[in-house]
């Protein structure tokens, strides 16, 4: 699975090349294009492959489930689930990758995610979409790089996040169609889990243990509350400020101490969105929601499909 240094390096430099001497929309599609690739490659030799629109959670469940590894099998508490990184140190550790699922179709040429991912266990993270659309607002204003916002095609000048949010290019009505595309190809998948974020959020434990169960495990209820005490909100801001995770980059790491939103763990709430907003911005975004989202999620007022945790 691990591509080494050489290749991804090739790769990066490639679409750093593409970036200078092409037209914007040539190298574009020139990087997305190899960044798809690597994805595919990955996703080749990946024991599970976890999706999730960006700012739904992600990096939340990643320490959860690094921290069980971690406790089962003796490994280092620094370092996290990222492709083959804890499979390397014990092979019983399954590799994992984890994706926004935004490339892999500019290789692929497919846009169903039922091609994408046939044949391979895939966990969906979701996120009631105007929490996500929130987070990712200030995930662009304060962390994404300058380089991805071109390729993922989100604002290159500022707006505010009332204009963010709602906007069609990177608001509510790109987290929507994401969660469509994937609601309609449920019945497809042969090993499919889905996962809310609100779940999660509301008994964590429990959730971890359907999630684990899912992968093929079965954690003790001490790992599960080990699990749960060190991925916590209290305990995950203390690591960022520490920059404690190895091998990461610098993703787990605050941009500025000061300001709170510029934090990769911000504030991990249920609802959080209505804190933004006046009351007539609060009730249009609930309709664009109620009116354009796949009731499947449970967000819409009905309850969840069976089966989605």
């Amino acid at each position: 699975m691990n591509l080494g240094p050489s290749v991804r390096w090739a790769l990066r430099e490639g679409g750093s090349f593409a970036a200078r001497a092409l037209p914007r929309a040539r190298s574009v599609a020139i990087e997305r294009y190899l960044r798809g690739w690597e994805e595919h490659h990955l996703l080749s030799s990946a024991d599970l492959a976890v999706v999730s629109f960006g700012k739904s959670g992600r990096t939340w469940l990643r320490v959860l489930l690094s921290r069980f590894y971690q406790q089962h099998y003796g490994l280092p508490a620094d370092r996290l689930l990222e492709k083959d990184s804890l499979h390397r140190l014990n092979a019983a550790v399954p590799r994992v990758l984890f994706t926004h699922d935004n490339y892999l179709g500019d290789y692929m040429g497919e846009a169903d995610p039922r091609a994408r991912y046939a044949g391979h266990r895939v966990l969906l993270l979701v996120r009631h979409p105007a929490d996500t659309a929130v987070s990712q607002f200030f995930q662009w204003k304060h962390r994404m790089k300058p380089r991805k916002k071109v390729i993922n095609a989100y604002p290159q000048r500022e707006v505010s996040l009332q204009d963010f949010v709602l906007g069609e290019a990177a608001g509510i009505p790109k987290v929507i169609r994401f969660m469509n595309g994937w609601a309609a190809a449920f019945d497809s998948f042969e090993h499919l889990l889905v996962v809310r974020y609100e779940s999660l959020h509301s008994d964590t434990g429990g959730t971890l243990a359907k999630i684990l169960a899912f992968i093929g495990e079965m954690p003790t209820s001490a790992e599960l509350a080990e699990c749960v005490r060190f991925a916590s909100v209290e305990s995950m801001r203390k690591l960022e400020d520490e920059k404690f995770f190895r091998d990461v980059g610098d993703r787990i790491e605050p941009r500025d101490q000061a300001n709170r939103e510029s934090y990769k763990v911000r504030r991990a709430k249920v609802g959080g969105y209505r804190d933004y907003f006046d009351d007539d911005t609060v009730e249009r975004i609930d309709a664009l929601v109620m009116g354009g989202l796949a009731p499947a999620y449970g967000y819409c007022g009905v309850p969840a499909l069976a089966g989605i945790v």
